[in-house]
């Protein structure tokens, strides 16, 4: 439990950057029309896959418990993020096709 508290104390700056990209990406993605969420999940999907491989590369420079573990999560979460936009991507674009 030290270990992580020291992390958090360590690096309160990029923690409050994290929060704050948060809450400025759910104000940006609130705002975006229909039209447009196709095109943006497709360069979201390219985004996150940049962050997947940074995320791999700090877990393996990771000197302390609590980086690897936040590491772990944002792989896990890039992941996630990827799969459901192609996911959503896919069925977004089999509306567009002609039925048989």
């Amino acid at each position: 439990m030290e270990g992580i508290l020291e992390f958090f104390m360590a690096n309160r700056g990029m923690i409050y950057m994290v929060i704050l990209s948060i809450f400025l990406g759910i104000e940006v993605i609130s705002h975006v029309p229909a039209i447009l969420h196709t095109p943006l999940m497709s360069g979201a999907n390219a985004i996150h896959g940049v962050v997947i491989i940074g995320a791999i590369i700090v877990m393996g420079h990771a000197e302390t418990t609590g980086a690897m573990i936040l590491g772990f999560l944002a792989v896990v979460l890039g992941t996630l993020n990827v799969v459901g936009g192609f996911v959503v991507t896919d069925r977004m674009l089999e509306m567009f096709k002609k039925k048989k």
